[in-house]
């Protein structure tokens, strides 16, 4: 197991005292699999020392603000090429698939392509296959990134680790056309309304038409799965 995978999944997470308690143990294990730079160790910290200590409440309303009510935001990554058409459905059903043939069994009320999920499960898989697959989504953690940075969001540096773990140079082009669309305002009720306009996902055909880069993503994680170890336990 890939454990810094599974300790950045931990802290985009819905904050909880679970999570409080855990970030010793979490600030432990990225330090000592050293996959991630000391410079963005120190970057991690500010972030850590805040869930660490702050108030539990506070903690769990920013999260709701950047991740929940900022659709610019969202930690469901097919979101962000496919907004609410057929081709995210489909999308999602080929992910779950390939959780499924990993052996992965997600056990959470969120979409298969929620980030935390996916890192869950690449954690599980050897380190060579979750950077390839990581470096497919590139383009979206660095556009995130950004926008966290914008808000000066002590959870940018969470996607700038991811971002350096896959190894990728995030495609210049896809950056600047996500870049370029309206960053909501979570404090703007009305943009809210409009912008979470009900829509259905729906799970159908066509799964892999739209965008390319969604495809590759994909393609790479249909490929043959080597044998998954059993899952461990959830870590309190």
């Amino acid at each position: 197991m890939t454990v810094t995978l599974k300790a950045l999944s931990a802290l985009l997470t819905y904050p909880g005292p679970d999570l409080q308690t855990a970030v010793s143990e979490i600030r432990g294990v990225l330090a000592s699999e050293g996959l991630i730079p000391d410079e963005a160790l120190a970057a991690l910290e500010p972030l850590l020392k805040d869930i660490e200590m702050a108030d539990i409440y506070d903690l769990q309303e920013r999260f709701v603000t950047l991740f929940d009510r900022s659709r610019s935001l969202s930690l469901n990554l097919f979101e962000h090429v496919h907004g609410e058409s057929r081709d995210r459905g489909g999308a999602m059903l080929d992910l779950l698939e390939t959780y499924r043939a990993g052996g992965f069994e997600p056990v959470t009320e969120e979409l298969p392509d929620h980030l935390p999920v996916l890192l869950e499960f690449l954690s599980q898989r050897p380190l060579g296959e979750a950077r390839e697959i990581l470096s497919d989504a590139a383009h979206i953690l660095e556009v995130l990134r950004r926008r966290l940075e914008r808000r000066e969001s002590p959870y940018a540096p969470v996607f700038a680790a991811l971002v350096q773990l896959s190894g990728a140079t995030a495609d210049g082009d896809s950056v600047a056309e996500m870049l370029a669309q309206p960053d909501d305002d979570p404090n703007d009720l009305e943009q809210l309304d409009a912008v979470w306009e009900e829509a259905e996902v729906t799970f159908g055909p066509d799964p892999n038409a739209g965008c390319p880069q969604v495809r590759d993503m994909l393609a790479r994680m249909d490929t043959p799965l080597t044998p998954a170890p059993a899952r461990p336990a959830a870590a309190e």
